[in-house]
């Protein structure tokens, strides 16, 4: 490693792996590797493409070939929003501005659009000092043009903005060295580069082989064995740290090893750290590969000058004869994804100049050289999901070809549910099947959130709602329901204290017209100081866990045997604790900004960044879509009966209201692609619906002198903010709304039958899961895909009362779930809100209730017409 001082104003440190130096030529065995692929099957690493005359060809292509239209896509996103995106970037930033904060741009180029990101880092730092707040630090592998282009910023009229405020420095290695440079704490300190630089030479070591940072038949990332599957912790975690990772880079990735590149990135959960990451979408396929073929030839040039890298890592610059090579491009549809090949025009034979090994072409043969993958709006949300990144904003370029996403780390996100495969068996794992430990560990982490994050010690004793416990009874409730069925399963001693069965067993549930009728439930402590203390119950719910992790040891080892009856237990406990998360979160709505925290460990919301890029939303092309007459199916079959059966991780359970699976004729009739909004339900409620017996004010919305805000855990946001988000209000409030406007709520088999023809789901973006903490705008009924999309995260009414359905059997694990609610009081509603767990959320075949005049839950509703 070593220290370089381009100038008085630049400096470079050298952080080339020293482990690279074991092997002395790694790029020379990337390159025979790939030419002694079978025929058709042949690749060179990408990373040949960019050196010195490399990049410089590339930054022509920006400036010279329009029909690359990702730079000025790219460009116009960040000239246009550079100041949102640095806004949203510092949410998590006091006001009085950033401090000791680092920006780290991977693959920095040419810093053409970098230096808007730089400007407008100055612009939030309010005043110049000695030591420059921001540190940037431009990471890439060529050293001459890093000095190039950071000398030409330093002297440019962005660099004397930039003084005071925001340093810029380079790193000069590759994707891997920066990335463990960053995490092994390489930049703590980091306002003087040049003081770090003899501490670092001294211990700074690489545990692995380093190989390039660009691709080797498509990655654009070393792909050393050691390669990080999770995030690194960062040193100095105190220190914020922005990555840039710009021009759409990610796509020289394959899928798959573009999550493991993302997961790899040190960003420390819930820390405020953030990736500006840029993707380009899957359009048309005649654009992009017009984008990567322009008529000048400027890409060809571009492509072409690989072959002489080749040659010359080989030991001889002109060993691949470019009269006997064409660049050929083309899109492929089905991966989404443009491939780049050199052709081989006539029978020819390459020979290493040093090993003398034989490498022969046959005319028309193909060698891959660079896969730029590009992303739907399903390939992006499945991406960051596996990656465990949460979308915090998306800008998008005026033409819908191009989106900049900022992402984090937040301290916990769910998996997408599928089906994967067993090894060495043929079955297939229900993503409904067994729950499995990382789902158990996130499941945690959320309760920890809502629980330990942001119910103060003054709110444990409240009740948010009356028709339901105080906080603390849930913190006990859910550890007490899970500790009561591993010991009847197990036949093992409950938990101790033995006493909280007897406090937290079961919650309530009242009728909201009479709420002395109520189901059978727990006796509970009627003075604060009769309780249990917290730290009492914490105790015993960490004791509780464990018996869980213990089970599931006892499992892995052979020691118990798997039964469904085992997996039941343990699904059934596992969606209990996400149902009840949800019920406690919209508990603590009702005192959002008057006693509940916002949820720590995820971005806040920047309220007039989202409303402008909400409003900017297409419509729906016509405000309804006619569906049936269709047959449609609701249930699965899971009968307990079949509990003692070792077939477990093919099996999808359910609660007893899903089974069995049932046929049910759905007659011809109209439907809203959205749900009745905020703005909607407001104006009707000022002209008139005020005056309405049947009509109330949504729980959802609060008066603050005398302007209604809509509720949200961070707080009362303003309606025109929250107007085109989905109205959270009654089933009652909802169906006279319907009525008013001549229509009704649609029934259970009719809502099933829409969303699963226009329902996008968690992979492609829906609001559950905890991607977002609040509702947003329904993106239904759009101009792509077909009119998919999601309704902006609430559970949907519907007028199909709770009831006894034909092949109801009631459950013997948990008798009263359904039918201590066949009252004729509830309805069935399905779907998911924004705090459902995507296991709830994605099995179409979960059927919740709440009692239709109840003002609280997360549910909303569309209009359906006879037609």
């Amino acid at each position: 490693m070593s220290f370089a001082m381009a100038s008085n104003a630049v400096q470079i440190l050298d952080i080339h792996s020293r482990a690279a130096n074991v092997t002395a030529h790694p790029i020379r065995n990337q390159i025979t590797e790939g030419l002694s692929q079978h025929a058709g099957q042949k690749w060179l690493p990408t990373m040949l493409l960019y050196d010195e005359r490399g990049l410089r060809l590339y930054d022509a292509i920006t400036t010279d070939a329009p029909e690359y239209y990702l730079f000025p896509a790219e460009e116009e996103i960040l000239k246009d929003k550079a100041d949102d995106i640095v806004k949203v970037m510092h949410t998590a930033v006091s006001n009085e501005g950033p401090v000791d904060e680092v920006v780290v741009e991977l693959g920095a180029g040419a810093l053409r659009k970098t230096s808007l990101v730089l400007r407008a880092l100055s612009r939030s730092v309010s005043k110049p000092s000695d030591t420059p707040p921001i540190s940037y630090y431009a990471l890439d592998l060529e050293k001459r043009e890093l000095e190039r282009t950071l000398m030409e910023l330093d002297q440019s009229t962005i660099g004397t903005e930039m003084k005071g405020k925001v340093s810029a420095n380079g790193l000069c290695g590759t994707y891997d060295d920066g990335l463990k440079f960053i995490a092994e704490g390489g930049l703590e300190g980091r306002s003087s580069l040049g003081r770090l630089e003899s501490r670092i030479s001294e211990t700074y070591t690489v545990q692995r082989l380093g190989r390039d940072a660009s691709p080797d038949s498509g990655s654009s990332r070393s792909r050393s064995d050691g390669t990080e599957a999770t995030p690194p912790s960062t040193p100095g975690a105190h220190q914020p740290l922005h990555i840039l990772f710009l021009g759409s880079s990610l796509g020289n990735f394959t899928r798959g090893e573009d999550a493991v590149f993302l997961k790899s990135l040190p960003l420390r959960p819930g820390s405020g750290d953030t990736l500006l990451l840029g993707l380009d979408h899957a359009n048309e396929g005649s654009q992009i590969e017009l984008a990567y073929n322009d008529p000048k030839g400027v890409t060809r040039d571009f492509i072409m000058n690989g072959l002489l890298c080749a040659g010359r890592a080989l030991g001889d610059e002109h060993l691949f004869d470019q009269d006997k090579w064409e660049y050929v491009g083309r899109y492929n549809e089905e991966l989404h994804r443009h491939e780049a090949y050199y052709k081989s025009t006539c029978d020819q034979t390459i020979v290493d100049p040093v090993t003398k090994a034989r490498f022969p072409f046959v005319k028309d043969e193909v060698v891959r050289v660079e896969v730029s993958n590009k992303f739907s709006e399903r390939d992006a949300y499945a991406l960051f999901a596996e990656a465990g990144l949460r979308p915090v904003h998306r800008w998008t370029d005026s033409a819908s070809q191009y989106s900049l996403w900022l992402l984090e780390r937040p301290k916990f996100t769910f998996s997408i549910p599928k089906s994967i495969p067993q090894a060495g068996t043929s079955v297939m794992r229900s993503p409904f099947s067994l729950p499995t430990i990382e789902e158990w560990q996130n499941m945690w982490a959320a309760w920890d959130v809502i629980t330990r994050d942001m119910i103060p010690a003054s709110m444990l004793f409240q009740k948010p709602i009356d028709l339901r416990h105080i906080c603390l009874f849930y913190c006990g409730h859910i550890p007490t329901f899970l500790s009561i069925h591993l010991s009847r399963l197990l036949k093992e001693p409950d938990t101790e204290p033995v006493e909280f069965k007897y406090i937290f067993e079961r919650g309530i549930d009242p009728i909201v017209d009479d709420p002395t009728q109520c189901h059978p439930h727990s006796e509970v402590p009627q003075k604060d100081e009769d309780w249990p203390a917290l730290s009492t119950i914490l105790q015993f719910q960490t004791r509780v866990r464990e018996r869980v992790m213990n089970l599931y040891r006892d499992i892995e080892s052979g020691k118990v045997t798997l039964t469904r009856e085992i997996a039941r237990v343990l699904f059934m406990t596992h969606e209990h604790e996400a149902f009840h998360a949800e019920t406690l979160l919209y508990m603590l709505l009702q005192r959002a900004g008057t006693g509940t925290l916002p949820p720590g460990g995820f971005l806040p919301p920047v309220w007039d960044v989202l409303a402008e890029s909400w409003n900017s939303h297409p419509e729906p092309t016509s405000e309804t879509v006619t569906l049936g007459p269709e047959d449609i199916t609701l249930g699965h079959d899971d009968a307990e009966a079949d509990d003692d059966s070792t077939e477990v991780l093919d099996h999808s359970f359910g609660w007893d209201n899903e089974h069995p699976q049932r046929k049910v004729h759905v007659g011809k009739f109209k439907i809203e692609w959205r749900p009745v909004t905020n703005g909607q339900f407001y104006d009707f409620y000022i002209d008139k619906g005020k005056d309405m017996s049947k009509i109330h004010f949504p729980k959802s919305w609060v008066e603050v002198d005398g302007e209604v805000f809509v509720r949200s855990m961070y707080g009362p946001v303003p309606m025109k903010t929250a107007r085109n988000w989905p109205l959270i209000t009654s089933f009652d409030n909802l169906s006279t709304y319907a009525s008013v406007k001549g229509g009704r709520i649609p029934t259970e088999p009719e809502l099933r039958l829409f969303l699963d023809k226009f329902e996008c789901g968690y992979e492609g973006g829906a609001n559950v899961g905890f991607r977002n903490w609040h509702p947003v705008p329904a993106t239904m009924g759009g101009p792509k895909d077909g009119g998919k999309g999601h309704n902006g995260g609430v559970w949907e009414w519907t007028s199909t009362v709770f009831e006894q359905h034909e092949g109801f059997i009631q459950s013997k694990l948990y008798p009263g779930y359904s039918t201590d609610f066949f009252d004729t009081h509830h309805q069935i509603v399905i779907g998911g809100s924004y705090a459902t767990i995507p296991r709830l959320s994605e099995r179409r075949t979960v059927r919740n209730y709440y009692q239709h005049n109840y003002p609280y839950a997360w549910v909303g509703a569309r209009i359906a017409y006879d037609a």
